[in-house]
């Protein structure tokens, strides 16, 4: 039975050369996966913190905002992407000290920095609690939670020394609720917190994958303080009074996908795919645009566990948009769906390959973000 992933990622920044999401050869070339919710990882409430209805995010919070000017805007388009694909369970000696927020990617360094304003989850010590991993790709594995010492100082990086030993909570491969592929997809399970602590802290989490070498890495930013869950430090910039939370944490981001009301200054990739499966996983962007036209990139992912021998990726524009040209690929076009099958050189695509086709297109009035969807051939 022929398995297909779909995803979609809209990047309209006319400079972007590398794409949004690393998907060139190396370490991390792979699409990452997945990042705390609850308690929520710092690229996670940076990315609410900086949603706007245009679609744009710029963060308000100081250390959002500081993070991004280091580590760019995608940073936070691709929230769920602080990973290694080369990681392979390691941590002491592979994640150096000072870099353990951003498990040593370089594109999310902004976030390994020293500030004692990031977005705060207020936890009460000892107490049971429901914790939420986004599943923005499924994959087996275990989830591992840790909380820093009572020396640890947040005006220092964070090193393996300031973590205590063992984790207060290990999970492997647990339930999942939401659409995979989501912004609200996610694993979840329950979990005793840490006992004995309190005031400011760290909780660590690493995903180790079963099924490969890859590696998710995230800190969370929590005041065991007596609270029930409630995030402060969202939407406002700063670090309200903890004893008074936002009236109800829970209400969902806005849709981040509405185009801004300027073409020609669009906003960088949201993020909001529809729900995908299997093990190709197709990842499109806006390179550029201009008055009547633009260019964009789809990547094709392999998820599996052996290579693609050929592909075939479908695109359903919603607003009349009409590709004119294409290289790295064949299309053809019925209606308002463009199937491109792969060309004659880029066919093969290993376990957690890449590759990428671009093309030229039309589009009147709102550039609306296709769907997008892959299988292997």
């Amino acid at each position: 039975m022929t398995r297909s992933r779909t995803a979609a990622l809209l990047t309209a920044a006319a400079t972007l050369a590398a794409g949004a999401v690393a998907l060139t050869a190396g370490p991390d070339r792979a699409a990452a996966h997945g990042a705390s919710m609850t308690p929520g990882a710092r690229t996670y409430l940076c990315w609410k913190d900086g949603l706007t209805s245009t679609g744009e995010i710029k963060p308000i919070n100081p250390a959002c905002t500081a993070a991004v000017a280091e580590s760019g805007a995608n940073s936070l388009y691709n929230w769920f992407s602080v990973l290694r694909s080369d990681a392979g369970g390691r941590t002491v000696g592979f994640i150096p000290d000072g870099k353990l927020c951003s498990g040593g990617n370089p594109g999310f360094s902004g976030y390994d920095q020293a500030r004692t304003d990031w977005p705060l989850t207020h936890l009460t010590a000892g107490a049971r609690h429901d914790f939420k991993y986004s599943n923005w790709a499924h994959h087996p594995g275990t989830f591992y939670f840790y909380v820093t010492k009572d020396s640890w100082s947040p005006t220092r990086p964070l090193a393996w020394s300031d973590l205590e030993e063992q984790p207060f909570l290990t999970v492997t491969n647990p339930p999942q609720n939401g659409g995979v592929g989501t912004n609200e997809g996610h694993y979840y399970f329950s979990g005793n917190l840490p006992s004995n602590k309190s005031g400011r802290h760290i909780i660590y989490s690493r995903w180790v994958r079963s099924d490969s070498q890859e590696n998710f890495f995230g800190c969370s930013d929590v005041a065991f303080d007596g609270g029930n869950g409630e995030v402060t430090g969202v939407g406002n910039g700063g670090s309200p009074n903890p004893t008074t939370p936002p009236p109800n944490p829970t209400t969902p981001p806005p849709n981040p996908t509405t185009p801004p009301p300027s073409p020609t200054t669009p906003p960088p990739s949201p993020t909001t795919p529809p729900p995908h499966s299997g093990d190709c996983m197709a990842v499109y962007k806006v390179v550029g645009t201009w008055s009547g036209g633009f260019q964009g990139e789809v990547t094709i992912m392999n998820h599996g566990s052996t290579s693609f021998a050929g592909w075939k990726a479908t695109l359903t524009w919603p607003s009349g948009q009409t590709i004119q040209s294409l290289w790295n690929g064949s299309y053809t076009t019925s209606g308002s769906t463009t199937t491109v099958t792969n060309a004659a050189w880029n066919g093969m695509v290993a376990p957690e390959g890449t590759t990428t086709f671009g093309f030229v297109a039309s589009s009147t009035g709102t550039n609306a973000l296709p769907a997008v969807s892959c299988a292997r051939a």
